[in-house]
């Protein structure tokens, strides 16, 4: 492995993992965070909630089945996320030089480099963990021998206005009119949507839609602090005074309930993984998850009108509100999660199903 340049992970508490470069050999800051997922890494790359962030895969051996191909369905890519990677950084323990796999079209490393994405790896991904565990999330940089810079917190930026559409684009031609709110949605929240009957307008994260024609309100996933989309919490607070179907998706779960008058809070190193066990308030039911997120809604900030829909087992932090006599409802977790779990899937059947009954039909 002479090939493999030195390179290393510099924390803000000053530790150092030395390991070899794999990806685009540059340097980068960003905030470190960990998955505990064993496959998905293509999908997690190009997951939005990403940006800005340093991603640590806790799976010991990644690139094993490669990069599938960027084939189009719908207009969108089949196997990604997005249109691009939003990771800063990849940190995995284990590198697979060979790959195989019947849709594979690259390794993991020239995709990397393609987009110019540092990864590094030979680094031991569980005492890195442990430290982000017990200190919480940290700043962290790659750098290089021939390169340092230095540190950079994503979070005081507005990363959704970074990733989030410029202009209103118009998928499917559905029976149902879906407005999509992009604050950095992953495309499974699109091809769910398509699968039952709609028309998704997917439109800038601070785009007032209430004069617009639509049955109901997607609000995406995305990356950062809720309270950076000053916009957006607007624009749906203007749309609480209606009755028009709302369905909140991770981020979108955050914006929902604070334009509902309640309050978030950052988490010591956040929810990432897919198989996080949530339970649906009342019913005692338990659906394994997807989740990606730093920032909670604090449930007990809300007014009487709401009521928690889904817990967190794990930490009992909020995975879901509803209001309590409105169409309005949103999760923290992901339903479309991609590469899965899709236990939880069937809540679009469920937000179709508020826009029928809004609609008149059965």
């Amino acid at each position: 492995m002479s090939e493999f340049k030195p390179i290393r992970l510099v924390l803000e508490d000053g530790t150092v993992f030395k390991g070899k470069s794999f990806g685009y050999h540059k340097a980068v800051a960003g905030e470190v965070v960990f998955n505990t997922a064993m496959t998905g890494y293509p999908e997690s790359l190009t997951d939005p909630s990403y940006e800005g962030q340093i991603l640590v895969s806790t799976y010991p051996l990644v690139g094993n089945y490669g990069v599938p191909k960027d084939d189009k369905e719908d207009g969108i890519p089949k196997f990604f996320e997005s249109d691009r990677i939003h990771v800063s950084g990849f940190v995995i323990s284990d590198y697979s030089i060979d790959f195989s796999h019947w849709n594979a079209q690259s390794s993991l490393g020239e995709w990397l480099k393609k987009n110019k994405v540092p990864g590094i790896f030979g680094i031991d991904t569980r005492a890195l963990t442990k430290i982000l565990r017990e200190k919480g999330t940290m700043l962290g940089k790659i750098e290089t021998d021939e390169e340092q810079i230095d540190f950079y917190d994503p979070n005081k930026d507005n990363l959704v206005a970074k990733v989030s559409t410029k202009e209103k684009v118009t998928y499917g031609n559905g029976k149902h009119k879906v407005v999509l709110v992009d604050t950095g949605g992953k495309y499974n929240i699109i091809r769910c949507l398509l699968k039952r009957d709609t028309t998704i307008t997917m439109v800038p994260w601070d785009y007032d839609f209430n004069n617009d024609d639509f049955d109901g309100i997607m609000l995406a996933n995305g990356p950062g602090d809720p309270q950076m989309c000053e916009a957006t919490i607007g624009n749906i607070r203007k749309a609480l005074k209606g009755n028009k179907p709302i369905f909140g998706i991770c981020l979108g779960n955050q914006l929902l309930g604070t334009a509902a008058g309640g309050s978030t809070h950052k988490l010591k190193y956040g929810h990432r993984a897919h198989n996080h066990p949530v339970i649906k308030v009342g019913t005692g039911t338990c659906y394994i998850t997807s989740q990606n997120h730093g920032f909670v809604l604090d449930t007990d900030s809300l007014s009487s009108d709401w009521e928690p829909l889904f817990v967190n087992i794990n930490d009992e932090t909020n995975e879901g509100i509803r209001h309590k006599t409105k169409p309005f409802f949103s999760t923290q977790f992901h339903p479309e999660a991609s590469s899965g779990p899709t236990d939880t899937e069937f809540l679009f059947d469920d937000f179709v199903d508020l826009i029928k009954k809004s609609k008149g039909e059965k």
